[in-house]
């Protein structure tokens, strides 16, 4: 199979879909690779990495994805791409779908094939190719709230830490998956007050065995999340429906209960947002502000990362990536039920439950 990646063009995202040693993997299983030219510069990796690890430099992103039978990427295609679909081709990347109709009318319409990072699961209900950027965005979400918080970039002025004689900071995290345990393991190690919120009351347990008096857990209904919000300095949410549009579990009329200058840090941006305000920003520009509430909706949060988000996530995609070359796409999803999972769109039609669901579509069972 032929394999490319070309350079993202989602602003400010400096992530690559392959890196050189995953290059070496593909070329290793006698599959030829085509990087666009200066595609992985950002992630700290140059023309010659890719060159020594088997690839071939094209300089137009164009003729990569005309020469590719699959396209690997990191972000969504954005519309200057739609122009490269064609039918068969295979896009192998985070889509994102049920909050992008335009995309995945464009999917169908042009007969891609295309196959989903967030949506390949385990039988447990893991989320592989999810995970690693999950944890990057619950760790930088602490972060990026702590800054936010500062008041010269309009917080209200607390120490997430605190110093002695002085409150810590609140910090109320909602969802205890990837992104949640994250967030909970930076906001503990900075000596904030930890809340977190989850339906799943055997994570809570465990998390309450792990954390002890260090996390105070609540199950999440309407009624607990209002309550920890009037009390939060900073929300990190990472609430998760795999394939579908996040709930709106963060009401706009909490706010007149919660502290002027608190922060919102919505990590399920990409699937539509948490909150009734949510709209995507970006790394240059990455808040808003909604009744005295700071909102930070960065839509790739990793990206300001690349040296260690590229990594992290080539270390999980690689291997269903291997697969559907090394068999083929059809072949490769009838062997392996969570990259049969990760198709969202085939053959013109929608295959993903939470995508169709979402924009009232006829759901194709593969």
């Amino acid at each position: 199979m032929i394999i490319g990646s070309v350079r993202e063009i989602k602003k400010l995202e400096s992530r690559v879909g392959l890196t050189p040693s995953s290059v070496k993997e593909y070329v290793s299983h006698g599959h030829k690779v085509y990087i666009e030219k200066n595609a992985g510069i950002n992630s700290g990796f140059s023309d010659d990495d890719y060159i020594n690890a088997g690839a071939e430099i094209l300089d137009k992103a164009m003729d990569v994805w005309n020469k590719s039978d699959m396209i690997v990427k990191v972000k969504e295609p954005l519309e200057p791409e739609y122009k490269f679909f064609r039918d068969g081709l295979i896009i192998y990347t985070y889509l994102h779908l049920a909050a992008d109709e335009t995309l995945t009318q464009e999917l169908m319409k042009r007969g891609v094939k295309s196959v989903a990072y967030e949506t390949i699961e385990l039988e447990d209900g893991k989320l592989p190719c999810l995970k690693p950027m999950s944890s990057v965005a619950g760790r930088l979400g602490v972060i990026e709230g702590a800054k936010h918080l500062q008041k010269p970039l309009g917080g209200s002025g607390i120490l997430l830490s605190g110093v002695p004689g002085t409150r810590r900071a609140n910090v109320t995290i909602i969802g205890a998956g990837t992104v949640g345990e994250s967030a909970i393991k930076m906001a503990v190690g900075l000596g904030a007050n930890v809340t977190v919120l989850d339906i799943n009351v055997e994570k809570l347990t465990y998390l309450d065995d792990i954390y002890g008096n260090r996390v105070n857990t609540l199950y999440s209904n309407a009624h607990n999340i209002q309550e920890s919000l009037a009390k939060s300095d900073l929300v990190i949410s990472g609430v998760l429906l795999p394939g579908a549009k996040a709930p709106k579990i963060i009401k706009k009329e909490y706010y007149k209960d919660m502290a002027p200058g608190s922060v919102i840090v919505d990590v399920a941006i990409d699937q539509g947002g948490s909150t009734e305000v949510s709209k995507p920003t970006y790394h240059d520009n990455p808040t808003f502000i909604v009744d005295d509430i700071i909102h930070y909706c960065v839509a790739n949060m990793p990206g300001a990362v690349p040296q260690t988000s590229t990594v992290a996530l080539n270390n999980s995609t690689i291997r269903y990536g291997l697969m559907i070359a090394n068999l083929g796409l059809e072949k490769a999803m009838n062997l392996s039920k969570p990259i049969k999972l990760g198709v969202n769109t085939y053959n013109g039609k929608c295959t993903c439950k939470g995508v169709c669901e979402a924009f009232e579509l006829e759901y194709k069972v593969l």
